[in-house]
């Protein structure tokens, strides 16, 4: 464990942190890489539009009969575990689709990584213009403080905030108040910051079609006299979020900010079957950061290949809150404090010129 010497941290992308990123030459930087063949990774990178396939029809398939078998038993108790499913399905798998169509790697055909990008981005109440530059920004600056828009839990950590979010509840209202300003014409300074003045006209045009759905939605759901319609269509985001908040605050959660090396910033957990196809195998999120172009099927073989110079991976997502919350409880009173993870006797080093924000 290392804390760090100074404690500025204005997570802003137009403050003072964004400053001190740039001076520090943390923007747009270079990233430690494990060494990979080249014909080894590209065989890696190849995309394929079976698995993708193959699980979204699964996806949409469990999506539909969920939501069947909610509207069927609506007014009862047995409507309860359908809804489960279904929201789990919508609010939770539908980011990890949003994930990995986003980085276009998920089919091998481009129409079918933006038709699902597009629904996903739908379902999680995303912009699917001013996210799709976000996570860009994050893959380039991954939790460099003033850079990383996506940074889920910041110092000192908010835990009721999080505790909020397993339901959505703040989430949500972020969300959809962003969606209306944007469909006003409405960007704040950090969301220019990241996305290209010529990207806003379609970000305003995509913000409009998503409150216009919704804003359908609930006058149908007035004219019925019934939440049915909401619990098709929006509340779902809210009331089916838990596994995507309990995975994703893992992927960062109580590691190293202003690092160069992923090994420092990321996680790898091992995860049961049901949670890797509703995450679509970001739990091995080390070797997705390091190697975003690798489909999400072959992050399995990847992790294989490169795990002998990576953390030891947490066997299960319990072993990693045993981790992730004394880190959150501890940086409530010492906020420089970071879980640095152990690397084994195989890997190479952190370098310490890829650790400008931890030297003593």
């Amino acid at each position: 464990m290392l804390d760090r010497v100074e404690n500025i941290r204005d997570y802003s992308l137009t403050g003072r942190g964004a400053e001190r990123a740039v001076a520090l030459g943390l923007a747009s930087a270079e990233w430690y890489h494990t060494d990979v063949p080249r014909k080894t990774m590209k065989e890696l990178m190849q995309r394929s539009d079976g698995p993708a396939i193959r699980d979204t029809m699964l996806w949409l398939g469990l999506l539909v009969l969920s939501g069947a078998g909610g509207v069927w038993f609506w007014g009862t108790w047995m409507c309860v575990p359908f809804f489960f499913v279904y929201g789990t399905l919508y609010g939770s798998a539908s980011d990890a689709r949003w994930h990995e169509c986003g980085h276009g790697t998920a089919f091998r055909t481009s129409w079918m990584n933006d038709a699902v990008y597009q629904i996903a981005s739908f379902m999680l109440m995303r912009n699917p213009v001013n996210w799709r530059w976000s996570h860009a920004r994050h893959h380039t600056d991954t939790i460099i403080v003033g850079r990383d828009a996506e940074i889920a839990v910041m110092r000192p950590p908010d835990l009721l905030r999080v505790l909020l979010n397993v339901f959505g509840i703040l989430d949500v209202w972020y969300s959809l108040t962003g969606l209306v300003k944007n469909a006003f014409g409405i960007y704040s300074a950090d969301e220019r910051d990241f996305i290209p003045a010529s990207e806003i006209p379609k970000g305003v045009f995509a913000a409009r079609v998503h409150v216009l759905i919704y804003v359908a939605t609930i006058a149908v759901a007035l004219y019925m006299g019934s939440w049915l319609p909401l619990m098709l269509i929006g509340l779902p985001r809210m009331y089916g979020c838990w596994h995507m908040i309990m995975t994703g605050l893992l992927q960062h959660g109580g590691l190293a900010e202003n690092v160069l090396d992923h090994r420092l910033n990321s996680r790898t957990v091992y995860m049961n079957p049901v949670s890797r196809f509703l995450y679509w195998n970001m739990n091995y999120h080390v070797e997705h950061h390091m190697f975003p172009m690798v489909p999400y099927h072959a992050l399995p073989k990847l992790h294989a290949l490169i795990k002998h110079d990576l953390p030891e991976p947490n066997p299960s997502i319990w072993s990693a809150y045993a981790e992730v919350i004394p880190a959150w409880r501890r940086q409530l009173r010492y906020e420089n404090y970071f879980v640095k993870r152990e690397l084994p006797p195989t890997a190479k080093p952190y370098r310490e010129d890829l650790q400008p924000d931890i030297l003593h």
